[in-house]
């Protein structure tokens, strides 16, 4: 409904905290990188849109240190990759509880699409113009749409982009 989109013209991967994993080679099973790899590679995508979305529940209980985020679950270790080692997220002084969620919820979107970059099969069509990376956010109560604009890395709202058209 967001994209206007019909049946069958996106292909959508959800997962906790629209989160994107490094490129990782290795014998573990990679739900994402699978599914990165056949829209790239069998597909053909054209564009890739990490969705950033308010009210996000695995942002929350990362931020809260949640139980069941243990280090040996499978939610713990998912989430750990959202901070590079050394990286420290914490809330500013002065920061509402509210606004460093949804700054931590938009840098999630910041990550996948850095991420992203680190898939031989994604950079390559990218570097030749082939695939866009895009990057977005949804505020779920407003219905609002909000898009990466990469070059002033922050995001803007859809309407009042389209507000003189």
């Amino acid at each position: 409904m967001i994209f206007d989109a019909g049946p069958g013209e996106l292909f959508v991967v959800r997962n906790v905290a629209n989160l994107v994993p490094v490129y990782q080679p290795d014998s573990g099973t990679h739900g994402v990188s699978a599914a990165l790899e056949y829209a790239v590679n069998v597909l053909r995508v054209k564009h890739i849109v990490v969705l950033g979305h308010a009210q996000c529940g695995g942002i929350r209980a990362f931020i809260d240190k949640a139980a069941p985020l243990s280090p040996g679950d499978f939610i713990g270790k998912w989430m750990a990759m959202f901070v590079k080692p050394g990286e420290v997220v914490e809330q500013r002084e002065h920061e509402t509880m509210q606004d460093f969620t949804v700054r931590i919820e938009k840098a999630a979107v910041f990550r996948s699409l850095e991420n992203l970059t680190t898939f031989p099969f994604v950079q390559a069509p990218v570097e030749r113009g082939a695939l866009q990376l895009h990057g977005a956010y949804f505020g779920v109560a407003e219905g609002s749409l909000f898009v990466l604009d990469r070059m002033a890395k922050e995001f803007k709202s859809v309407r009042d982009a389209h507000a003189g058209e």
